[in-house]
């Protein structure tokens, strides 16, 4: 398949600090994607950029052929860390308000997950656990049909319950022809879903490797990431 996503010399800084560093890279899509590191490796930072939330201070961003913009913006799907949804609304406004916003987005998939995952949606996000609220959330960011999914940490702070649901969804986005960029730190439960992953260290990407050959291989992504990170 083409290349839906293609990042050339990317840089960011925070003023004097470099976030992100000369990164370069191309996706093909149809692909579900690790990406890991540390924190304060760059990972959030990464994705925000392509996303379209933050601004590169050098290079390029290309989304499905076109420069990142207006445009792009209406294919990537993006779930931050933290929760942003305004807490004043009810669940059923926040569906409202992501179906007026995103033209692509499938009400009845937000509601039937809803459903699924026991989510009064007649009850005020500030009423609702944090768990529930990251449901929300990923309910409503996982219900458009876009190309591009980008997924910071989907997993922290849910149950084993939830995080089966949630890659399941995964799946079932992947399986519509999306293309998926995954973040987190808990490996061991991503990875049997994973076709590539990517590793960031100190603002770089350091490998860009294929999950089934390193199977092969007799190793884990789990294991190659304890084993580049051990702190003793």
């Amino acid at each position: 398949m083409p290349n839906v996503l293609e990042v050339k010399s990317l840089t960011k800084k925070y003023g004097k600090f470099v976030a992100l560093k000369d990164i370069n890279i191309n996706i093909e899509g149809g692909k579900i994607i690790g990406l890991l590191g540390q924190n304060g490796s760059g990972k959030t930072t990464f994705l925000k950029c392509v996303a379209g939330l933050l601004s590169a201070d050098d290079g390029e961003i290309i989304i499905d052929g076109e420069p990142i913009g207006a445009e792009t913006k209406k294919k990537v799907s993006f779930l931050p860390e933290r929760t942003y949804l305004d807490n004043s609304l009810t669940v059923d406004e926040a569906i409202k308000f992501f179906c007026e916003f995103y033209s692509d987005f499938d009400e009845n998939k937000a509601r039937e997950m809803l459903s699924i995952l026991g989510v009064d949606s007649k009850a005020k996000l500030k009423t609702l656990s944090k768990g529930n609220k990251e449901k929300v959330q990923l309910i409503l960011v996982m219900s458009r049909k876009a190309k591009l999914f980008l997924l910071d940490e989907p997993l922290g702070g849910v149950d084993p319950a939830t995080r089966e649901f949630i890659l399941h969804t995964i799946l079932a986005a992947f399986k519509g022809g999306a293309t998926i960029i995954v973040s987190t730190h808990l490996i061991s439960d991503v990875e049997e879903i994973l076709d590539e992953y990517i590793l960031v260290e100190e603002n770089r990407f350091t490998v860009y490797g294929d999950v089934k050959a390193l199977h092969k291989e007799g190793k884990t992504l789990d294991g190659m990431f304890r084993e580049a990170y051990r702190c003793f």
